[in-house]
């Protein structure tokens, strides 16, 4: 009889530390700057291990390769004849997911609880994070025991265990209400102009703002609207596919569609944001196309603030999110926030996230009446 042959045990490398999870980090990433083109993906990871040695004798490029088909996350299939690789819908999750990671996942909560309470705080029907001093009028189900124990025992003592009203603190309620959303995003050729790519973080925000709301508001609508020389409704999973084209900005015809769809809604509760970098330079007059680069036109400038009125006559905020510092297209935004009464933030490409993931809660959290 042999028996029992024991050695040593070396666990397969896994986890957030493994090769494989190091490498899809990095190939996720590429995958928004190639617009979901694998193969490029995959020249650009080998581009970069050549230089950088990310990969080592026990686990290669090609490894990886056949990891990422054995795990689902990437398929061949025909097309025109032709084999070509392929995304699956796992690995399209799989890059929201990380998204909503890479854009509000560092952004850390305030001590002192949240900065955007709705106006009707205390007599909502959803619990929140929030505590505070008990107030006439909360109800028994509200009561945070095990913090109104603590108080009376330090107020009152041990021996002699008193609990006085002084010593309660309840549970914070928000009112439980529903957003639709709709995010336009400026595909115009210049999101990639000036050697700065501008449209994979306006994508990026995007995917974690769907991965957000698809996970936290179930009940809330997401739309998504490009726009250039015309406008167009896409869909999440499009976003990874999403390029920049020869466009002009046509931003009359985004806000044209994003308000045809905020009226579809029920929820009183609407909001635009839109994601760009420059000034309107389009407008559509029937089949015709009116362009004008060269600085801001007046024909163009005063439609564009036209549907600004419109959109607050119609109680939608529209948030601009500017990824550009000119001094004259801060002025045109400006104007164009002061008529709608809306917010402006001119952002840097990294600080893009955390605007938009304040200005969701903000607006989530207000009760129109």
């Amino acid at each position: 009889m042999r028996g029992h042959r024991f050695s040593k045990f070396i666990p397969a490398e896994q986890g957030p530390n493994s090769k494989f999870d190091q490498l899809f980090d990095i190939f996720q990433q590429l995958l928004l700057m190639t617009s979901g083109d694998v193969s490029e993906a995959m020249s650009w990871l080998s581009e970069l291990d050549r230089q950088y040695n990310l990969t080592n004798d026990s686990y290669g490029i090609g490894d990886f390769f056949d990891d990422l088909k054995k795990k689902g996350y990437i398929t061949e299939e025909k097309q025109d004849g032709e084999s070509k690789i392929i995304m699956t819908p796992k690995a399209e999750k799989s890059i929201r997911k990380s998204a909503l990671d890479e854009i509000f996942g560092k952004l850390k909560r305030s001590k002192t609880g949240g900065n955007h309470h709705t106006p009707h705080m205390g007599v909502g029907d959803e619990l929140s994070s929030d505590i505070r001093q008990f107030q006439f009028g909360d109800t028994l189900d509200q009561i945070a025991m095990t913090e109104s124990i603590k108080n009376a025992q330090v107020n009152h003592g041990i021996g002699d265990f008193m609990l006085m009203e002084n010593d309660l603190e309840v549970v914070e309620r928000e009112q439980k209400t529903t957003t639709a959303t709709v995010v336009m995003i400026d595909i115009s050729h210049s999101m990639i102009l000036y050697g700065e790519d501008r449209i994979t973080p306006a994508k990026k925000v995007a995917l974690a703002l769907a991965k957000l709301i698809r996970s936290k508001y179930p009940k809330d609508s997401l739309d998504i609207i490009v726009f250039g020389n015309d406008a167009w409704q896409i869909q999440i999973k499009d976003l990874p596919y999403l390029e920049v084209g020869p466009y002009h900005t046509n931003t009359v015809a985004g806000l044209e569609l994003a308000m045809d769809i905020l009226r579809r809604k029920k929820t009183r509760n609407k909001q635009i944001f839109m994601i760009t970098d420059g000034k309107p330079t389009c407008l559509k007059e029937g089949i015709r196309y009116y362009k004008n680069s060269f600085g801001l036109d007046r024909k163009i400038i005063n439609k564009t603030l036209t549907l600004a009125a419109q959109c607050r006559r119609l109680d939608i905020p529209v948030t601009t999110f500017m990824i550009a510092t000119d001094p004259y297209l801060k002025q045109f935004v400006q104007n164009f926030t002061q008529v709608n009464n809306g917010r402006a933030y001119y952002s840097n490409l990294q600080g893009l996230g955390g605007f938009v993931l304040e200005d969701f809660q903000r607006n989530r959290r207000k009760n129109v009446k």
